[in-house]
């Protein structure tokens, strides 16, 4: 069933409740999801995009009910990636030979994935329009690696919409589609977790983008993302959010990060966490067991994080495997402009403390010399040592 977004613009996509991760298993979904795909009818008929493989039949089937396909006059590919283009090939089966619009590094990874070199490609490139009639136009934005290097937005004219694909999305199902009628609470939080975990690695040229955006001038009544809610009232807000985030974001918070073998490790976190909140009450103390927490969910507080500590006890001669994975994830979000500790227990060798730090500055944290590494299970003379790596995070 298609849904009204504004005048002749529609909502054609799928929500799904039941989406547990995406991207495999690399990031979780809590509050569900939706690929968003819209029905521009026009004097030409448009479609923006369309969904994730598994629903493609669903997909094909919806349209037909709502519009004779062969009126469709051309489709709009924002973005390659599976979840915006895996109906393709079961649309395109149905009306062959319907111009497809999207850049150049699209073609590469439209036809690399679904292996249709003979599709009607048309390629675009940022300030190229296509009129659709009524004198509206769709004006294209490529926006390079947010976040594959064939994204583009489409702005439409007259009624003022951007269709922005991956940007300013979330994964969030929301069946009344609109910002205005979502959870507000919620809504933040799964913007946020999107952009850390997903967005983040690629700050500057988000920055750069949005100044590329601002600097066109468009009025911008609606953006209308390829996941989660349709942003009608106040949209610019997201846009906002966005600024703030490229630019190194942090609040006043501290997380803490461990996983442990005997709970000595933990030990230290625990009395981390109680030292931080004595000595800064205003500040807010976050702490996660790597191996209980979910990662993504982890990874947002860090966003949100001015210092983070992380703990391991050495195990043969490192950290815990639990522990060296979470690290290598966040050496791939690239934050900026954030302290971090190390601590641990060890009964032998005892490198991990001075594996976790080069790991950490490996990932491009200030790394403090106030270190806790203790053999065995922590004394509380051990454990008075936190007071001072606590200090320095501060």
């Amino acid at each position: 069933m298609k849904k009204q977004v504004k005048n002749n613009v529609s909502w054609v996509g799928f929500i799904d409740w039941e989406l547990e991760s995406f991207h495999g298993d690399d990031y979780s979904i809590m509050n569900g999801s939706s690929q968003n795909a819209y029905l521009i009818e026009e004097e030409k008929t448009v479609l923006i995009d369309t969904v994730w493989k598994p629903h493609d039949d669903f997909f094909v089937e919806n349209l037909k009910r709502e519009i004779d396909l062969k009126k469709i006059d051309y489709i709009v590919v924002n973005h390659g990636e599976v979840d915006h283009a895996g109906a393709l090939a079961a649309l395109l089966a149905e009306i062959p030979g319907t111009p497809i619009y999207c850049t150049a590094n699209a073609v590469k990874s439209l036809t690399g994935q679904y292996h249709h070199p003979e599709w009607n490609f048309n390629v675009v490139k940022t300030g190229d329009s296509l009129d659709i009639g009524n004198g509206k136009q769709l004006v294209f934005v490529e926006m390079k690696m947010l976040h594959w290097p064939d994204s583009m937005a489409t702005y439409m004219t007259g009624d003022n919409i951007l269709f922005s694909n991956d940007a300013f999305g979330q994964h969030f199902a929301v069946e009344e589609l609109f910002n205005d009628k979502a959870d507000a609470c919620l809504l933040e939080k799964e913007a946020m977790k999107y952009y850390a975990n997903i967005l983040n690695p690629f700050s500057p040229l988000v920055k750069k983008k949005l100044e590329e955006i601002i600097a066109l001038n468009l009025p911008i009544d609606i953006i209308a993302p390829s996941h989660g809610v349709i942003w009608r009232e106040d949209p610019l807000q997201i846009v906002l959010k966005y600024a703030a985030w490229c630019e190194d974001y942090q609040e006043d918070q501290i997380t803490i990060v461990y996983d442990t073998m005997w709970e000595g490790t933990t030990q230290i976190a625990y009395r981390l966490a109680a030292e931080l909140s004595a000595l800064a009450p205003a500040t807010r103390v976050k702490t996660f067991n790597i191996s209980k927490a979910d990662k993504n969910e982890i990874m947002t507080e860090v966003f949100k994080s001015k210092a983070i500590a992380v703990g391991s006890p050495t195990v043969g001669n490192d950290v815990l495997s639990s522990v060296s994975g979470w690290l290598h994830f966040l050496k791939a979000l690239k934050f900026k402009g954030k302290k971090a500790a190390a601590f641990g227990t060890y009964g032998w060798s005892g490198e991990g403390v001075k594996n976790l730090q080069g790991y950490l500055r490996d990932a491009g944290f200030e790394v403090i010399d106030a270190s806790v590494r203790v053999n065995w299970n922590p004394t509380e003379e051990n454990l008075a040592e936190v007071k001072g790596m606590a200090e320095g995070l501060i």
